[in-house]
Formats: C-alpha cells, structure tokens, sequence
C-alpha cells in the first residue's frame, strides 16, 4: 500500500499545521474557556475567510471558478488528522457549505446549487451551511427519523424536532432530512433547503456540551414550516427515484473515516502533551511509563494506517464500507486511550480544569459517538462477515 502524496498536498498539510499552531489552538481554548461557541463575528472566523477557507468546491454557473484540484480522500483524511491534533472544536466550526455540500453537489439540480452554494463561491462575510439528521429519537437509526414532510399546494409542510444539529442557528440554510411516509422507513426520506428565517424553523438552543465547546450542537423545531417544491432536494425527478436516504447515507460513509483520522489527532495530540510532561517531570526513567507511551504510538499509528487504507479504496472508488467502520470504531477507542493514558501521567494537575490534555480527554470523546456510535460501526463489520445487509 502506497500512501505517499504529491508535493502539493505536502504543501497544504504544512500550511494546515501552521495555521493550527498559529490560529487554531488559541481558539478553540479560549471557546473552551469560555464554554461556549465562538460568536459569528470572532476575529478567528473573519482571518479564517481572508486566508480563503470556507468555499465551495463547486465550480460556479459557467464552471470556471477556479478551485484548484481536487484533494484525494488520503489527502483530505491527513489534512483532517493535523487539522484535529491542533482543535477539532474549531475544524467543525469553521465557516463553508460544510457536511451538506457533498449532498448538493451529488443530487442537486444546477439552480439548486447557483442559489445555495454560489454565496460560498466568493464571500462577503463568513457563511455557515449544515446538514440535520439526528433526532430525539433517532440518532444511530437514522432509518427512524419522524421529522414529516407533507405536499401542500406548490410546496412542503415540515413539521418535527432535530437535534444536536452543528451550527443550525448561524447557518443559512439547512438541508433537513424529513420523511414523506413513515411506514416507507428509508424509502420515504427526503432532503429539504430550509432557509434561515423561514416561518415555522425556530426554538434554537444550544446545548452544552462535556467537549468540543467551539461549536455549536444545536437542538431546533419545524412547526409547520413551508418551504417551496423547489427546495426538495433534486427536484421531483429525483424525489421519484428515492434517493434522499441513499445520498444522506453517503454523506455519513464518507464522513467515517475522516472521524477517525480526528480520533488519532486528539491522540497524537493527547500523546505528544504527555510525552512533555514526561520529559519535564523526569518521568521517563520508569519502565512501565516507557512501556505505555510506546504502546500507544503503536496503537495510533495502526488505527492511521486503518484510516488511510479506507481512504486509499475510496481513491479507488472500490468498496470500503467495512474499511471505515473499522477504523472509526478503532481509531476512536484509541484516541481515548491516549487521552485517558494523558490523564493518568498528570494526575491530580488534569482536575485543575486548565491543562490541555484535560481538554482533549473531554474532546475525543465524541469521536465514539458522531455520524454512527462505535457499536453501531462494530455491528456494521459484523454484518458483513456474516453477509447480512448493512
């Protein structure tokens, strides 16, 4: 297996761990401070548009926007591992057409994509999209969501509860997955553009959270919400072929294997600040503190290793659905472990709540549990052994 890369995407790892040194870290410390989302008008988010982040990788009406290549998923997953060893919080957080893009781009017709991701080609101000799925009652199950839409004249009655949503309330718009027959399980799912503003989309809170504090996980209702035919997502050609579930479905395996490579991040993250503290504290005279740190470079470079393989299929555009649950459900375990073994060496300096490996042992968390609980990964792989369905 060849995971090298060009001399471009070196290139753009290098800036990546700049950046995070420089911008990053001190961010999304300071929203951990704080505990609380940095406001939209944070300096961070402004230099962070200035420096080009936040656009879209859509080409423009004429398809002439100039964008560069395209990164391979190996790439993006390295750029995903740097980008979280310095602050997942503040990656997540970043201004762009985010999670939904993808979708868009995918099943979106032409107008839908000059009137939803044309603001993100050349911004005036920071601009948040976000896709949302999870429910109170369906998270994991995605199959099980009972947000509804209902056909109403030319548009959509949406009407239902989302929730753990990343940046609904400062986005403009939302793709809200609904379902147009509850007793079609998947089959009835459809993606819908919901407009900031839209009567009916409200009640927004923001939770708070153990970690991963600078950005905002989101709970919001839909009271009869009407939104235009037009913003079905794909149009009625595709609203026929039922691809609303398939593509949300996409959008998460894609996302798997870029949680992993933040799981290892953190790790490496968790790791190297032990590793100092270790070397300050004369602490890696003693064996069995050798012994640990060892092993859990190891681990970390194992559950990379996993990443980039499911990374290297994707390239390939062969099957990986078992390659990324594996290293999701891996990479996540082992990312806890090196925080957990962070913690241990600290001692009683990590309840002091001012010491970032503290910080990172409440931010990994999360890694087990966004797009697929590591038990539903490990029952995914399982399935397959078996030859179930997935």
């Amino acid at each position: 297996m060849d995971f090298s890369i060009d001399p471009e995407s070196r290139r753009r790892l290098e800036e990546a761990r700049a950046w995070g040194r420089e911008a990053m870290r001190p961010a999304g410390i300071e929203a951990d401070r704080m505990g609380a989302p940095l406001p939209v008008d944070h300096a961070y988010f402004k230099r962070f548009v200035e420096r080009g982040g936040g656009r879209t990788r859509w080409a423009g009406p004429d398809g002439k926007a100039e964008r560069g290549p395209r990164a391979s998923v190996v790439t993006t997953l390295l750029l995903s591992e740097e980008l979280a060893y310095w602050d997942r919080g503040i990656t997540v957080a970043d201004p762009g057409p985010g999670l939904p893009e993808a979708s868009v781009l995918g099943l979106g017709t032409e107008e839908q994509k000059e009137r939803f991701l044309g603001p993100f080609l050349d911004l005036d101000r920071p601009r948040w999209a976000c896709f949302a799925m999870t429910e109170p009652g369906a998270g994991s199950d995605a199959a099980a969501i009972q947000t509804q839409a209902r056909r109403d004249g030319d548009g959509w009655i949406l009407n239902g509860a989302k929730c753990f949503i990343g940046g609904a309330s400062r986005a403009d718009w939302i793709l809200v997955q609904a379902t147009v027959d509850p007793t079609k399980g998947r089959g009835g799912q459809r993606s819908f553009f919901v407009e900031q503003g839209t009567p009916g989309l409200g009640d927004f809170k923001i939770e708070k959270k153990m970690g991963l504090k600078a950005y905002e996980s989101t709970s919001f209702r839909l009271e009869d919400c009407r939104v235009p035919a037009e913003n079905l997502l794909g149009g009625e050609p595709r609203h026929e072929q039922k691809a609303g579930f398939k593509r949300a479905m996409a959008t998460f395996n894609a996302g798997r294997p870029v949680i992993a490579a933040n799981a290892v991040g953190i790790g490496r993250a968790a790791l190297d600040e032990a590793l100092a503290f270790a070397r300050e504290h004369e602490l890696l005279g003693r064996d069995r503190i050798r012994d640990r740190l060892e092993a859990m470079t190891r681990k970390l470079r194992m559950a990379r290793l996993l990443c980039l393989r499911a990374g290297q299929l994707a390239d390939a555009e062969r099957p990986n659905v078992v390659e990324a649950s594996t290293s999701k459900a891996m990479a996540a375990t082992v990312g806890m472990e090196a925080a957990t073994l962070g913690m241990e060496l600290i001692g009683l300096v990590g309840v002091r709540g001012d010491h970032l490996i503290e910080k990172l042992y409440r931010d990994v968390k999360a890694m087990d549990i966004v797009e697929g609980t590591g038990q539903i990964q490990r029952m995914i792989v399982a399935r397959s052994l078996v030859q179930l369905p997935r």
